[in-house]
């Protein structure tokens, strides 16, 4: 603990964001380059050096924060690097896009604002590629077992690496033209630029992992042929069937799902197209759904130029402060929160309708009209109370050109075949069912992320991803070194 007082002497400060009116202007990161490193120091001397870490429960990674956040600010960024990735396969993914359950279990949330610990993680990711403390660690020898991992999304890449390093000869199946799962195609640059992800993937490639990109298992090859091709099969395809707004009007022209409207604008970005022809350019947007994914496609249309952006969220607006009763500490709670996203929208005047920012909290949609051509013009909704009932007299109409549906995903595709050929076991709520080692009911194939788990955040998935590995070298090879930090059974911390 280099400052044992740190915590009562110096504030929390924040990674900056640049001015509004610039980033929305470009689709790089929007933070400060260079502004974390001058205070990134002296606010990993706010950790408290507790008796019972709790952040260490919040993230599933099991993350020894407290570690790290002392050697950072020692400046001992070589010993911080090997802390952080002991735990970690991908910190500058974690660091960028990971909501931080970590600091809303920190001790001195408690009473005070938490420690920046996402933003010391990052600092210390992109310090040890920086200063070249990230070499590739190919194994000394190779068991001669091989395993195929399908999807190249953070469970599959992290599954990868750890069976790599291990000596096993891994081959990942990715059916996109470029790996990287929603981490590529669905979140925007703006929130984590592509070249942290190329730089992971050179470094895996560099240890011998293998991949196999627009290939389709069940489609471009059988799923069954697969299976007998190797020793184990790894399911990491993610949950990407997304949930539908059963409506009237739902078959207009102009109501996309935001993982149909995402990947475009991502393509732009990388050079593959010169305009999405889904673009917000000149439109009036609403986006149907107040997560991380609505909030995407906000930001996203705000940099295309749209007429207007709406975003509307079922759920009533949260408080500014954690409800002890409700959430108490140390469990994540639901407080309103300001992403960029929602930052540019507000300053910016994106949706006249809402008060602060883009949001229209506690709002159902009803109905959607068009015009004469079948193309959506308008989105009818109405408040709504607790229990999601209607509220007298609270119906608005907003203008809609393009609607986009972020609502969530409830399993993984089946379109490809991948499931029914290989007469995977599925649970009511249509993900992969698997037991306590996270086997299937398929010999030797296993499933793990969010076709497993169902819809989570991205550290749970790297955490399925590591702890999926350690299972598959078991079954390999009859133990494993390789750490597992979470069970397919284990949740959040709840009330």
């Amino acid at each position: 603990m280099a400052d044992p007082k740190g915590f009562m002497t110096t504030p929390r400060r924040d990674w900056p964001r640049r001015p509004v009116e610039e980033r929305v202007r470009d689709w790089d990161e929007v933070y400060v380059p260079g502004a974390l490193l001058p205070i990134i120091d002296k606010q990993a001397d706010r950790c408290m050096d507790c008796g019972i870490p709790f952040c260490h429960d919040a993230c599933p990674l099991g993350n020894l924060i407290p570690e790290w956040n002392d050697l950072v600010s020692r400046d001992d960024w070589r010993a911080a690097a090997d802390r952080l990735h002991a735990t970690n396969n991908f910190p500058e993914f974690t660091g960028r896009l990971c909501p931080a359950p970590c600091e809303a279990g920190c001790v001195l949330a408690i009473n005070q604002p938490a420690v920046t610990i996402k933003n010391v993680e990052v600092a210390i990711a992109d310090q040890a590629w920086e200063l070249g403390l990230t070499p590739p660690r190919p194994p000394d020898r190779l068991s001669g077992r091989t395993v195929a991992v399908i999807g190249s999304g953070p469970t599959g890449l992290a599954a990868a690496q750890q069976l790599t390093r291990a000596g096993h000869t891994v081959a990942v199946y990715e059916k996109d033209d470029r790996l990287g799962g929603l981490m590529r195609y669905g979140i925007p640059e703006f929130k984590m630029e592509k070249r942290h992800l190329e730089r992971r993937i050179e470094q895996m490639r560099a240890e011998g992992t293998k991949f196999r990109t627009s290939t389709a298992v069940g489609r471009d090859v059988g799923a069954a042929e697969l299976r007998a091709r190797y020793d184990a099969v790894v399911i990491a395809t993610g949950a990407t069937a997304w949930r539908e707004l059963p409506v009237p009007g739902r078959e207009l022209a102009g109501i996309q799902q935001a993982m149909e409207y995402l990947p475009l604008a991502n393509r732009v970005c990388q050079g593959d197209l010169a305009e999405s022809p889904m673009s917000a350019a000149g439109k009036h947007v609403v986006i149907v759904g107040g997560g991380d994914t609505g909030a995407d496609c906000l930001g996203t249309a705000v940099r295309e130029g749209a007429a207007s952006v709406s975003q509307l969220d079922i759920y009533a607006q949260p408080d500014a402060e954690r409800d002890e009763d409700a959430e108490p500490w140390p469990t994540y709670p639901r407080i309103y929160r300001l992403s960029a996203a929602h930052e540019e929208a507000g300053d910016l005047g994106t949706a006249p309708a809402a008060d602060a920012d883009a949001r229209l909290f506690a709002a159902s949609t009803l109905r959607f009209t068009g015009d004469g051509s079948g193309h959506v013009r308008s989105l009818h909704l109405v408040e709504v109370d607790a229990e999601r009932r209607p509220v007298a007299d609270s119906g608005r109409t907003l203008p809609a050109d393009l609607v986009l549906l972020a609502l969530g995903f409830s399993g993984p595709d089946r379109a490809d075949g991948l499931v029914d050929q290989l007469g995977l076991a599925m649970d009511p709520r249509g993900t992969i069912t698997r037991d306590a080692g996270f086997a299937t009911n398929v010999p030797g194939v296993f499933a793990a992320g969010d076709a497993a788990r169902g819809q989570s955040l991205i550290v749970w998935a790297i955490a399925e991803g590591r702890a999926v590995a350690a299972a598959v070298d078991r079954h390999l090879t009859g133990s494993s070194r390789l750490p597992a930090p979470i069970g397919p059974y284990d949740r959040p911390m709840t009330v």
